[in-house]
């Protein structure tokens, strides 16, 4: 502080520090028993004397209760001491001045005297920081600014308030003292530094007995005693209470709800000792009846749960299950295989239950955790059945008709209702088959033919239907899978016939030889193959080796000459009887090199060897001759049809051998030649109209003379003409009485282009205008086919 230090004044006495201040005179003009406070001045010894040292301020909270209703109430007067009263403007500053809460407290500014002018509430504000202000006439500062610190002391006006008003706890039932439960929790508004705030738990009602307690400090709920039982009481309502200055204040009351959890101390007990049920035999996958139990653990949950075992049953084959409704808790009890009446008529089954969960140890013991189920099995028409199922049976290939197969029977499993079966066969696709209606015995009908396309490796089935005299009947269906078995009528060829071997043995030489059957298995392989006995000295030199069973390999014993060699090799198959037969094997031994081949010039020696058997070549040789022979039969029936196909088409004579008319395909002309004559008229010689008769003026040649008379030559009668005849005779009598041709042209002119044809004319017809210069002479050198035509036109 400054020279002129403040004079601060405080109501109660008590609030001061006395250790620290001295209080001054009290100043008459004060009311309300409010102090002034005088600044303590402090002298310090130096060398010169004493000395006036700067005064020190040392200012306490000033404290006001809440809810204090005496306003406004003065609380403290400060006082400068620089200048004389009436020349100090005095002011304060900070919350609940100028600040907000507004109001709350003022200054009278000629006296500093300090008013509260509302009630405070310590939950809201505890405390006020305000500075005060002295200041001259003219506004300048005559002392430092000062805080004033105003406590605002708590007084008991809040009820302390539970955090929950509706406390859950849990705690599992047979649980030891001590156990912990749940908590229970309060707060208060007031103090907690006071006793105002100061809270005590306790439990004002919990009925009988007794069970729980709660620690007053902390509201901790745990169990007092033992004894706890969810079977007896599943829940219990505590009430609670709080209060503060140490329970002696205000108080206020929750609810705590505890619920006891379950352990499984009770075991499944059935409701009865026996059960009685029935099934129809032979049925499968249905529920057949119920056992009931009862569990007083809680519903739904583990412990109340039952799990069935069937220990043991008359009927050894596990023909039975049972399984938990996890509704009703009983056991559903099932058949999962076949019964039959006629091997037992009742079974019986023993059957245990207990809980999912394991049994508490201080769950009691009981005689009902096990009960007999009596499954009474009743008779049904069974089906009969064929006890083989399919019925094989081998056949000789040729087997007569009539011939008995075998008897196939079924079996009824309703042994005490004595019925009858009867036969019939279901499916014979070739119809070979009959069978009794009383005995089963099947017979053959006809010759079994194995090349029917219902065999089918070597299979024929057949399906057999028996029945019982049954309302309404049950059948089965049994089938009868037919074999053939094949005749051995057929010795095994064997090949190559042809081989070479190394003159020196080697184990990598020799003639792999092998052998193919008409037959079938098992008349046909394996095959053996040995050399002849006929020429034991063969045996010497050669051994044959099997490698499986249609293959062997022939080698060498012993060094021998290079040459063909004929070897008769016996293969014989493995048929009943056996049949075997002997070939030649044509070898040839050669001289190898390191590799095992044969050297160039063994070559030929193994080509000369390597013919075919005469037979074979005689009946190559026969194939060709017929051959040819019927080629030949064939160009001279052709021959002949076309000889009287085209006798007499030209002339009567004989030896009249113009050639035929020969299909050429067209190929096309000018544009003024698409309307030329359908050519194929002549290859449909039924559909030929009647000949036209000459068009007018034929097209004039140029090189054609006009002073020849027409040529006459014979004509065939006309009886009985073909309609191709009489189509070329017409047309060379209208070629012949045309005064335009010339006799040496007989050709009717087919291919005329006209005048101005963009294709042009035939350049061998403009080449000359005259006929001079034609030779005829060439006609002499066509052969005598042409010669009849070079008689008819040459010059005389």
């Amino acid at each position: 502080m400054g020279p002129g230090a403040l004079l601060v004044c405080c109501i109660s006495a008590l609030q001061l520090c006395s250790q620290a201040l001295s209080w001054p005179k009290m100043d008459p003009t004060m009311t309300d028993g409010a102090r002034a406070l005088n600044p303590w001045r402090f002298r310090q010894a130096e060398a010169g004397g004493m000395k006036r040292m700067k005064r020190a301020w040392v200012i306490p909270p000033i404290s006001v209760s809440e809810n204090n209703k005496k306003i406004p109430l003065l609380l403290v007067q400060i006082k400068s001491d620089k200048q004389k009263l009436g020349s100090v403007i005095y002011s304060i500053k900070g919350p609940g001045v100028d600040e907000e809460p507004r109001g709350i407290f003022t200054i009278n500014t000629t006296t500093g005297a300090i008013y509260l002018n509302a009630m405070l509430d310590r939950e809201v504000h505890d405390r006020f920081k305000l500075r005060a202000f002295a200041v001259d006439l003219d506004g300048e500062l005559l002392e430092d600014p000062t805080d004033l610190e105003i406590v605002v002391v708590d007084q008991n006006d809040n009820r302390p308030v539970f955090t929950k008003t509706n406390i859950t706890g849990h705690v599992l039932e047979g649980s030891t003292p001590g156990t912990y439960v749940t908590k229970a929790e309060a707060t208060d508004a007031d103090d907690p530094e006071t006793d105002n705030g100061a809270l005590r738990y306790s439990i004002i009602e919990q009925g009988t007995p007794q069970m729980f307690s709660i620690d007053k400090d902390t509201g901790v709920i745990r169990t007092v005693q033992v004894g706890l039982d969810r079977e007896v009481v599943r829940m219990y309502n505590l009430t609670i209470q709080v209060a503060d200055m140490s329970g002696d204040g205000l108080t206020n009351t929750a609810t705590a709800v505890i619920y006891v959890g379950d352990i499984n101390d009770n075991p499944p007990e059935f409701t009865q000792e026996k059960f009685s049920m029935e099934v129809m035999e032979q049925t499968v996958g249905i529920d057949i009846g119920r056992v009931a139990v009862q569990d007083k653990d809680l519903h739904g949950s583990s412990n109340w749960l039952a799990r069935y075992t069937i220990l043991r049953s008359s009927d050894q084959r596990g023909a039975f299950a049972i399984r938990t409704d996890p509704e009703t808790n009983d056991g559903i009890l099932s058949v999962v295989k076949p019964l039959d009446h006629e091997a037992q008529e009742q079974v019986e089954l023993t059957i245990m239950v207990q809980n999912v969960n394991e049994l508490s140890r201080s769950a009691p013991k009981t005689s009902r955790a096990r009960a007999v189920a009596l499954v009474k099995v009743r008779d049904m028409n069974e089906p009969p059945f064929f006890r083989e199922n399919p019925k094989v049976v081998s056949l000789k290939e040729g087997t007569i008709s009539g011939s008995e197969i075998t008897t196939y029977t079924a079996t009824d499993p309703d042994i005490r209702q004595h019925q009858t079966l009867s036969y019939k066969i279901e499916q014979d696709p070739e119809e070979w088959l009959t069978v009794d209606p009383s005995t089963g015995t099947i017979h053959t009908r006809k010759e079994i033919d194995r090349e029917s396309p219902f065999f089918q490796g070597g299979w024929y089935k057949a399906l057999i239907i028996a029945s019982d005299n049954a309302d309404p009947p049950r059948t089965a269906t049994g089938t009868l899978s037919i074999q053939i078995s094949e005749e051995n009528d057929s010795p095994p060829y064997m090949f190559p016939l042809v081989g070479l071997v190394c003159s020196i043995p080697r184990k990598d030489s020799g003639v792999l030889i092998s052998a193919t059957d008409q037959d079938l298995p098992p008349q046909a392989e394996p095959f053996h193959f040995q050399l002849d006995s006929a020429a034991p000295e063969l045996m010497q030199n050669w051994t044959i080796t099997p490698v499986n069973g249609t293959h062997a390999v022939l080698q060498l014993l012993k060094e021998m000459e290079e040459g063909l060699y004929v070897l008769p090799v016996r293969a014989s198959d493995s048929g009943e009887p056996q049949l075997t037969q002997v070939q030649l094997l044509n070898v040839t031994v050669c001289d190898c090199d390191s590799a095992g081949s044969c050297k160039p010039g063994a070559a030929a020696i193994f080509i000369a060897g390597t013919g075919i058997s005469f037979g074979a070549l005689m009946i190559i040789l026969a194939s060709i001759l017929l051959l040819l022979l019927v080629i030949l039969f064939l160009v001279i029936v052709e021959r002949y049809r076309r000889g009287s196909a085209h006798k007499g088409l030209l002339s009567d004579s004989e030896d009249d051998i113009r050639d035929n008319v020969f299909n050429y395909d067209e190929q096309g002309g000018g544009e003024e030649d698409q309307d030329a004559y359908d050519i194929n008229q002549l290859r449909n010689p039924n559909k030929l109209l009647p000949p036209p008769s000459p068009r007018g003026k034929q097209p004039i040649r140029k090189d054609a003379p006009y002073n020849y008379g027409t040529p006459q030559y014979p004509r065939k009668p006309l009886g009985g003409p073909s309609d191709i005849e009489d189509f070329i005779n017409d047309g060379l009598d209208v070629a012949d009485n045309d005064p335009s041709v010339p006799p040496y042209d007989t050709a009717l002119i087919y291919d005329y282009e006209g005048e101005g044809s963009v294709a042009g004319t035939l350049s061998s017809i403009l080449s000359s205008t005259s006929d001079d210069d034609q030779e005829y002479d060439y006609l002499n050198d066509w052969g005598p086919r042409f010669k009849r035509l070079a008689d008819m036109y040459g010059q005389p």
